[in-house]
């Protein structure tokens, strides 16, 4: 599977259940260029200059455009994906708790990601499964998001 691209299949939930407390990855790294959080803030309606004008943004408190956090986060599902067993079960994102962006993705920055999966719960849709996601800038210090994802994998 490429860097950019989804992963083939969709991930086996009840392969997490052997993965509950495994650190996987790191993922392979995503280049979040120009063009993606451009397309990002047309896609969300979120134009703010801070992500899409470079000129502007030189000044700025960052010497550069940001991507969104959200743009961010949203590319944890490939991430994760990436480092899943595949299966044929249909998984849908049932909600993301505890997001926070400790740092700035700077535009043209390369990101990758690292999951943890902490907890398995059967529910009548399906089975629950909390995945710790942490992701990671190449030359930032900090993360640039940590959150819980919240995927259920319906029978």
């Amino acid at each position: 599977m490429g860097s950019n691209g989804p992963a083939l299949g969709t991930p086996d939930v009840s392969a997490f259940r052997e993965l509950v407390g495994v650190d996987l990855g790191p993922t392979a790294w995503r280049e979040v260029t120009q063009e993606r959080i451009d397309a990002f803030a047309a896609a969300t309606d979120d134009p703010q200059w801070i992500h899409t004008d470079p000129a502007r943004a030189a000044e700025g408190p960052f010497g550069t455009t940001i991507a969104h956090g959200f743009l961010t986060v949203s590319l944890c599902v490939p991430m994760l994906y990436e480092v899943l067993p595949p299966a044929g079960r249909m998984v849908v994102n049932y909600g993301v708790d505890r997001v926070r962006f400790p740092a700035p993705v700077p535009s043209g920055g390369r990101i990758r990601g690292r999951f943890r999966v902490a907890s398995i719960e059967e529910t009548p849709l399906g089975e629950r499964a909390v995945v710790e996601a942490t992701v990671e800038c190449d030359g930032v210090e900090k993360p640039v998001c940590v959150a819980e994802l919240v995927v259920l994998a319906v029978p």
